[in-house]
């Protein structure tokens, strides 16, 4: 899959490093990986952050992709040439994938892309993004929005969360989870704008940092959460808490949502029945994974099994 990466003067660098980081690194250990550019209308070199020059590949036409990545977009608007906008609605009406990070949803709502269609951006810009453009459903308490088409992330580094979902989609959980732990983050948050959260990464090593890999490495087994929060070193209460606070969820519903992470790993591995599948991630039986598989993903198992088969074949 080829892939533009929109970059103009004054861009932001950071946004711009998590699309590259994203799609533009090479994985050699993953076949047909994205192939990437990083393109621009007009002539370079451009000024990013902290006065950064970049040169960047200057393109007449987005034919020849297939993805594209606004990293991000002035909020105060800044004029489109003729050429560029007229390119962007050919890639949009043709149906390829267009992704946006944090304020690059304003480029794609002033053109019309995100009509009647569900978006975000940063909580910072949000009453701005809603006045200007009313027509737009908001999302507020989101990481990012994305239908397969279309998507936008909430802030900066929720670009990351955005890209591992759509790297999810196209190559796999397995893969999605290789390239997280890459980038030393979280395969998938929970909850809403990680900004709102005043701890979402711990500096050292600590009780309840080995805590969730101890759960991890035991999702097979029945885990107690009164044995969880001791592993921890902190009471029942103060772990609710500090759970609460660092993942926006509950242990029990965390525990949950990894557990199916697992599943999904294994199902895509086609080697076991939903029975063993269900037995080596903790749930009791293939109906009761069945019921949370629906309930966090609206999808059954064996749904999942089939969408990866397909996806697979035709690879």
């Amino acid at each position: 899959m080829n892939v533009a990466i929109l970059t103009y003067n004054d861009c932001a660098f950071f946004e711009l490093g998590c699309a590259i980081e994203l799609f533009g690194l090479p994985r050699p250990e993953f076949p047909n990986w994205y192939h990437a550019d990083v393109v621009c209308f007009d002539a370079g070199p451009f000024t990013a952050t902290a006065g950064v020059q970049l040169q960047a590949k200057q393109v007449k036409s987005l034919q020849r992709y297939d993805m594209l990545v606004i990293p991000s977009w002035p909020v105060a608007g800044q004029k489109l040439g003729e050429q560029a906008t007229a390119e962007l609605l050919k890639f949009y009406r043709a149906g390829k994938r267009i992704l946006s990070f944090c304020s690059g949803a304003f480029l794609l709502a002033e053109l019309g892309m995100l009509d009647n269609r569900k978006a975000t951006t940063h909580w910072r810009y949000a009453e701005t993004f809603q006045q200007r453009f009313p027509y737009v459903p908001y999302a507020a308490d989101v990481l990012y929005v994305y239908d397969g088409v279309v998507g936008c992330s909430a802030g900066s580094a929720a670009g990351l969360d955005l890209g591992l979902e759509v790297i999810r989609q196209d190559f796999g959980a397995t893969v999605a989870n290789q390239v997280a732990r890459r980038l030393v983050i979280s395969a998938h948050r929970s909850g809403g704008q990680a900004q709102y959260v005043e701890t979402p990464v711990y500096k050292a090593p600590s009780a309840f940092n080995q805590a969730l890999d101890w759960a991890l490495s035991h999702l097979a087994e029945p885990i107690d959460i009164d044995r969880f929060a001791a592993k921890a070193c902190l009471s029942r209460r103060s772990f609710d808490r500090k759970f609460r606070a660092t993942f926006n969820t509950s242990p029990k519903s965390w525990l949950t949502e990894q557990r199916v992470n697992l599943a999904k790993q294994l199902i895509e591995q086609g080697r076991y029945s939903l029975e063993q599948v269900a037995a080596r991630t903790g749930f009791e039986n293939a109906s009761n994974m069945r019921h949370h598989f629906r309930s966090m993903l609206s999808i059954s198992p064996s749904q999942y099994a089939l969408q990866f088969a397909a996806r697979n074949t035709s690879a």
